[in-house]
């Protein structure tokens, strides 16, 4: 990997650890959350992210509420340690430090309509005749073919066309959309491992190479056994509301205070279920010695458990069934989720940024034993760094960068 010439400061100091990609210079030109999610991965592991926005911003910026002293949230939550420069790609002198950024950078991440930037000579084709060794990653709704380039990509749009709202939600009800951007989220992961697949493989080559993501193909790999089962079973899955096709006991399930997950994914945790229930003849009924037997006679099995279930509370069951050593947990809120995570030592929250002004953010997920993650720099500001980010990219590169 070239090093480059360190961005305005952006010199680590003498005892900050080096990131895994440490070195390696992002040019951010994606807005909204798949594309910014992946930057931000790259940035939390060491890569120095330039976030290139229009005039009015990343539209997250006003996607409020909620909002933390007057800032998105929801911006918050995706551009931690990087850099902004505001750049109008309709001044051609704007144009002019946008691809000398594209020339300088290791990989460049976009999700502008496809061939959207090639007007500007920010294509991949022209960005590596400058630069060979460019990762460029494009990030789409529907790929880039006819038919589907025209397509608006939008997750919820995404989760219609791919089949999960089929899924979801109850099974005489209306389908539902997940509860976040489910295939953003995805596609922004699938964005993240391309590009580090192309950066090894230039490692052996010295050539770079474009990367595209879809949403919908990542839908679609994402729907893992249930896309299986079109493709390999000729099999149409349904809406089963909170229930698995192919486990039972796999779902929520009512306490004496409310519902508990459980999950017994096996014929030893069922044997394990039904012994801490105090029911350790069910395991011996031929209906439901077996998973497939358990999953064909849910419906007489699960009174059974509910009968057993309903004379303790959620949290009495949750303490002895985990004991047992068979997967259960409580439903909670976002904010029960993150108070657990603490209480189990995950330390899910971390503050980026000096003082009073620091901002709480999600802990990058991945622990590393000797390169950890790093939370240098707060989301920035609209063009907070564009003055020193015009004068670095006006400097001529040093010789063999």
């Amino acid at each position: 990997m070239p090093e480059h010439p360190a961005l305005p400061g952006a010199e680590p100091g003498p005892a900050r650890p080096q990131g895994p990609l440490s070195g390696l210079l992002v040019a951010d030109f994606s807005r909204i959350l798949a594309g910014p999610y992946a930057t931000m991965l790259l940035a939390d592991l060491g890569a120095e992210v330039v976030k290139v926005e229009g005039p009015n911003g990343d539209d997250t910026r006003t996607w409020q509420p909620p909002v933390r002293d007057g800032l998105s949230t929801y911006y918050l939550g995706v551009n931690r340690n990087k850099r902004s420069i505001a750049l109008d790609l309709k001044d051609p002198d704007d144009v002019a430090v946008a691809r000398e950024l594209a020339t300088r950078a290791d990989v460049l991440i976009e999700n502008f309509k496809t061939g959207g930037l090639g007007r500007f000579g920010l294509d991949y084709e022209t960005v590596a005749r400058d630069n060979p060794g460019v990762v460029y990653a494009s990030i789409t709704g529907f790929g880039s073919q006819p038919g589907g380039a025209e397509l608006p990509g939008y997750d919820l749009i995404v989760q219609a066309i791919s089949g999960l709202m089929s899924l979801t939600g109850d099974p005489d009800g209306d389908p539902y959309r997940a509860g976040i951007s489910v295939f953003d989220v995805m596609a922004g992961m699938h964005a993240t491992i391309g590009v580090l697949a192309a950066l090894n493989a230039r490692h052996e080559t010295g050539r770079g190479q474009h990367v595209e993501v879809n949403l919908l193909s990542s839908a679609l790999s994402g729907l893992v056994n249930h896309a299986s089962a079109v493709v390999a079973g000729g099999v149409v899955p349904f809406r089963m509301g909170n229930s698995h096709p192919s486990l039972f006991p796999y779902e929520p399930l009512p306490c004496a205070d409310g519902d508990l997950i459980i999950t017994a994914g096996n014929n030893g945790q069922f044997r394990k279920l039904v012994e801490v229930l105090g029911v350790p003849e069910l395991a011996e009924d031929p209906r439901f010695a077996r998973n497939e037997d358990r999953t064909a006679n849910r419906d007489e099995l699960r009174p059974l458990l509910v009968e057993r279930l309903r004379t303790r509370t959620k949290d009495e069951w949750f303490a002895d069934i985990i004991a047992a050593g068979v997967p259960c947990g409580p439903i909670n809120t976002v904010d029960q989720g993150v108070a657990f995570a603490e209480r189990i030592g995950l330390d899910p929250v971390v503050r980026v940024g000096d003082g009073g002004s620091a901002v709480p953010s999600v802990r990058n997920p991945i622990t590393f034993s000797e390169t950890p993650a790093d939370y240098r720099l707060p989301p920035p500001g609209l063009d907070e760094h564009g003055a020193e980010l015009r004068r670095w990219l006006s400097a001529p590169e040093e010789a063999g960068q």
